[in-house]
């Protein structure tokens, strides 16, 4: 049985005392985490109704003074539930705000703590894994020119996780400032023999047949008519209210799948805004990862752009950390 099973019924028997793995546990332990697999068999069970995935929630702190947002999950196929709190603690006096993400998980077969842990590193790494999987389900055949928008940490790992899907022919990232920062530069392109760097966000999409968005911005970052042919394009969210990546007028323009139908209509920005402001319905959701993994839904034809939106589910973050927590088992064990 591999560390990154979800099959494997081990929760019946927890230690004592819950592990507790901080940050630098969490990173020592990522290369043993097959973190794409481990979504692919928790959307795949989510599709068949063996995992529950309720409506993330936004918890306000008093006095404006930041809030929370908790992810939930249930993953019954590997015996656990549990759920990120991801708070936002407003600065005073000028500094900048305090943002953490931490994960309980727990048993379902004797209702106690299995783990807690750090989730920042895991967050982006099932963040990126989301990306990936959606690129792997749905970029067009054939598909040879990538590109990104971004060049923070989440944008890297999105590059790392993406690399491998296809035989990309090049890989152009954009990000402001980015080609007059040496350092940043180097880093970005140290990511991958392929990469270059683009001058402007249009000039990074042009002809390219999958764009990966991977910024914090709350407003649009990519114009559509940059793109020259019909391609993939990927979003992912921010804690900014109603974030967006793209126009929301677009959208009643695209063929849009998102992570899951049931949840992401009511919390990404974009979606938000096109149903109030743009006649857009979540009712023209061609699929999403769930129905994908199940070949439930129409992959699309590629007659106009694909959009797929993904906001962060609480069951990615349990599968990814219950994969965690098979790993740091085995390894206290051996």
């Amino acid at each position: 049985m591999s560390d990154t099973s979800l099959s494997c019924a081990s929760a019946a028997a927890p230690s004592l005392a819950p592990f507790v793995a901080d940050a630098e546990q969490v990173r020592a332990a990522l290369p043993a985490l097959d973190v794409r697999g481990v979504l692919a068999e928790m959307f795949a069970a989510l599709g068949r109704g063996e995992a529950v995935q309720p409506p993330q929630t936004l918890a306000l702190f008093p006095q404006d003074a930041g809030d929370f947002i908790t992810y939930l999950g249930v993953l019954s196929s590997a015996g656990v539930f549990g759920a990120k709190l991801s708070p936002y603690i407003a600065g005073t006096q000028g500094a900048k705000p305090i943002v953490t993400a931490w994960t309980a998980l727990m048993s379902m077969q004797s209702g106690q703590p299995l783990m807690w842990c750090d989730a920042a590193l895991l967050t982006t790494e099932r963040t990126a894994g989301t990306t990936a999987l959606a690129i792997d389900q749905l970029a067009p055949r054939g598909a040879r020119r990538l590109a990104v928008i971004g060049a923070g940490a989440v944008a890297l790992a999105h590059i790392r996780h993406a690399a491998p899907l296809r035989a990309w022919e090049s890989i152009r990232v954009y990000a402001p400032g980015l080609a007059g920062d040496g350092d940043r530069a180097a880093t970005v392109r140290a990511a991958d023999t392929r990469v270059s760097l683009a001058t402007t966000a249009r000039e990074c999409a042009e002809d390219a047949d999958v764009v990966m968005l991977c910024t914090s911005s709350g407003k649009p970052v990519l114009a559509l008519d940059a793109l020259t042919k019909p391609a993939l394009v990927t979003s992912i969210s921010t804690n900014v209210a109603q974030a967006h990546e793209i126009d929301p007028a677009a959208l009643p323009a695209l063929d849009v799948y998102c992570d899951y139908r049931r949840t992401t209509p009511s919390s990404a920005g974009e979606m938000v805004l096109a149903a109030r402001e743009h006649g857009w319905s979540p009712d023209a959701i061609v699929g999403d990862l769930a129905e994908l993994a199940n070949d439930a839904c129409p992959r699309p034809d590629y007659a106009r752009h694909v959009f797929f939106r993904s906001i962060g589910l609480g069951l990615e973050d349990i599968a990814i950390a219950y994969a965690l927590y098979t790993h740091l088992r085995g390894a206290a064990r051996s």
